[in-house]
């Protein structure tokens, strides 16, 4: 349903709110073991949350990526969506046609409208310190366990 890009910038996110509320800034090497993706990948998702006021980025000595505890609170997972996938999740087709609308529905067209409006509002409640707290917790999980 997202892309590979906003999946890992919802993980990161939350990997580093996880971090944040302890005190800890986390470096790229660190966010991107966590959350299993590529470094240069992980990077050029932490550039867009940066750029989107999603996440702060601190230069030097002791730097590293943190969210306030002010964004904590009031940053939805909406805003982490929008700024790297768009709004397209919300108005596509559920089958990728061009062309889906009321006049001209793809057959999974009405059954994929509800779906997408309970989508929307779970992404505009959903706050970045809810998400981060199950995984402070050890409620949630952020990566799956390897089996060997």
């Amino acid at each position: 349903m997202f892309s590979k890009a906003c999946e890992y910038g919802i993980r990161a996110s939350i990997f580093i709110a996880a971090n944040s509320s302890k005190g800890i800034r986390v470096g790229i090497k660190d966010v991107a073991k966590e959350i299993d993706s590529p470094e240069p990948f992980t990077a050029k998702i932490m550039q867009i949350l940066t750029k989107n006021g999603i996440i702060h980025s601190a230069k030097g000595v002791g730097g590293g990526f943190e969210v306030s505890n002010e964004a904590l609170k009031s940053i939805k997972l909406i805003q982490i969506v929008d700024a790297i996938d768009g709004d397209k999740i919300y108005s596509g087709c559920g089958i990728g046609l061009k062309e889906c609308s009321e006049e001209h529905p793809c057959p999974v067209h009405h059954e994929f409208k509800k779906i997408r409006s309970l989508l929307l509002e779970m992404l505009s409640k959903t706050t970045l310190e809810q998400l981060a707290s199950g995984v402070k917790s050890g409620d949630f999980f952020l990566k799956t366990l390897n089996m060997e």
